[in-house]
């Protein structure tokens, strides 16, 4: 059997676990994790995982002659000179989202993987989700006529940590962005136009960062239809991940996943279980399929569902949200970059 071997950059909770789907797949082998902060603790891990190198310096997974992948889940200032070391090693790329919080860096790091030859997948682990493909499948095979209307809900049981808040990225592109691409995966269009709004309505800190932790964004495709995206940071029930189409021969609508589906209806109340508690719960089966499609395309040669260019669309919409929010107008996602240079707005 042929095995594919794996190097895993980033040893974080997203780290960990693209590591322990990566080892219930019989055809991979992890030779290798890095982490800046590797120590006694990353080491007794790995071990009982039968992986036998430890290292802070991720040079020595790149340069490594056996491994044929690099799973990216580093910090998001770190992705793009690991993919182009990556690329340049002849090593095929998983990275988690966002590429590059500077599209122009985005652009250099696919035009890398591009002239290696090599495939590079980004981390957009929704769209593997059973309700979201579903939905896809659908708008897909016409059954709900011409896509008009697609509603997007996303939804955090609680905010961050402030210090994760600071190097985000902002709402947008750290939150939306999942929302963006899930968007265009859903429609089967681009992203045309957006207009965003947001505010702080939860905690004082986000505004310390300038950023906002409530947000709404209508979105243009180019397809004609109309978008809406809400995103919270805290709602107090839980998870809460919706999606709708509504086309011109009908609608298809996902609701949020439960621990079960019992209703209790009593004289008092009809009460049923609240929505899983976060994205760990609720994606787990998708984390596992994006991992086992990742291999898959590897052993076959088969192109990868999510490129480099979905990861620079999303990242693209996510920067003209974040302009339209602070200029207060729809922005054009053709417009944004060159706007970028125009204004004081960072990316």
């Amino acid at each position: 059997m042929k095995k594919i071997k794996i190097g895993i950059i980033g040893a974080g909770r997203i780290g960990k676990i693209h590591a322990d789907n990566l080892l219930r797949i019989p055809e991979v082998e992890i030779l290798a994790v890095s982490d800046l902060f590797a120590g006694p603790d990353l080491e007794a891990w790995a071990a009982s995982r039968q992986i036998k190198t430890v290292t802070k310096d991720s040079h020595e997974l790149i340069d490594n002659p056996d491994i044929d992948a690099i799973f990216i889940c580093s910090s998001t200032d770190t992705h793009v000179p690991l993919i182009q070391l990556a690329a340049l090693a002849g090593k095929h790329i998983f990275c988690e989202k966002p590429i590059c919080m500077d599209i122009t860096q985005t652009e250099a790091a696919i035009a890398a993987v591009n002239q290696a030859g090599v495939k590079l997948q980004i981390g957009f682990n929704r769209r593997f989700d059973h309700n979201f493909k579903r939905v896809r499948e659908v708008v897909q095979g016409g059954t709900i006529g011409d896509p008009h209307i697609v509603k997007i809900t996303s939804r955090d049981p609680n905010p961050p940590h402030p210090d994760y808040i600071k190097v985000s990225g902002g709402i947008f592109m750290d939150m939306m962005i999942h929302d963006f691409d899930m968007a265009r995966y859903v429609a089967g269009s681009e992203v045309e136009e957006v207009y965003a709004q947001g505010n702080v309505l939860i905690n004082p800190v986000f505004a310390e960062h300038g950023d906002v932790d409530t947000a709404i964004v209508t979105l243009r495709f180019q397809n004609g239809a109309l978008g809406v995206i809400d995103n919270s940071r805290q709602a107090v029930y839980g998870y809460d991940q919706r999606v709708e189409v509504f086309g011109s021969k009908g609608s298809v609508t996902v609701a949020n996943d439960h621990p079960n589906t019992a209703v209790i209806s009593t004289a008092d109340a009809v009460v049923s279980e609240k929505p899983l508690h976060f994205f760990l719960e609720r994606y787990q089966a998708a984390y596992m399929e994006e991992t086992q499609i990742f291999i898959d395309c590897l052993l076959n040669d088969k192109p990868v569902p999510v490129s480099g260019y979905d990861g620079m669309q999303a990242e693209r919409i996510a920067l003209a949200a974040k302009l339209s929010s602070r200029l207060g107008r729809p922005v054009k996602v053709s417009e944004a970059l060159d706007l970028l240079k125009q204004t004081s707005v960072s990316q």
